[in-house]
């Protein structure tokens, strides 16, 4: 059996556990997103913070296995710069409309990569984008709207740390560790 710590779910069929990494931004940038998302109609505006996803949705079998992994890779993470500057959008495949990471967009990738090594391995069904999504889930005029009121957003800052994210058994994600780059141990762990 797979050691957790005390109130350490499951996913929600009672198989292994569901892990997302992430970068989360300063509030004021988190706030401002947030803002944009719910002006643009959509739905989880409010309960999913701006972020860059750096692994998303994935089982794993070894719940300590997956946390030293990911400690380890930030412990060898540098902080580092974000640019976002910009629209895209993933239609017609996906219903998506985000802001561009221009400065930072390397070292995603490479977190990304070094992260779906080991216990986070697994086949993508798409290339991995950094990239923030700032209208989702809304009809097609809305996502319009979306890509043309941000097409001329722009802002920076420094990343310095990566949330270890775990999928609860009522199909939210709960913050487990927030790990410093550069750091040996985690920076601040909720339970």
């Amino acid at each position: 059996m797979t050691g957790r710590p005390e109130g350490q779910t499951q996913s929600q069929d009672g198989a292994n556990p569901l892990v997302g990494v992430i970068l989360g931004f300063p509030e004021d940038v988190a706030a401002e997103l947030r803002k944009w998302r719910a002006s643009f109609g959509d739905p989880v505006a409010d309960v999913i913070p701006a972020h860059i996803t750096l692994v998303t949705t994935t089982e794993t079998e070894d719940w300590d296995a997956t946390v030293s992994h990911v400690r380890e890779v930030a412990a060898r993470q540098a902080p580092f710069r974000v640019t976002l500057c910009g629209t895209g959008s993933f239609r017609p495949i996906s219903d998506v409309v985000y802001l561009e990471v221009t400065e930072g967009f390397e070292e995603c990738v490479r977190l990304h990569v070094e992260l779906q090594r080991g216990p986070l391995e697994r086949e993508l069904p798409f290339p991995y984008h950094p990239h923030v999504t700032v209208a989702h889930d809304v009809d097609a005029e809305r996502l319009d709207e979306a890509e043309e009121a941000l097409k001329n957003y722009s802002t920076s800052f420094t990343v310095a740390s990566m949330g270890l994210y775990e999928h609860d058994a009522d199909g939210f994600w709960q913050l487990r560790e927030e790990l410093d780059f550069g750091g040996e141990a985690p920076a601040r762990r909720r339970s």
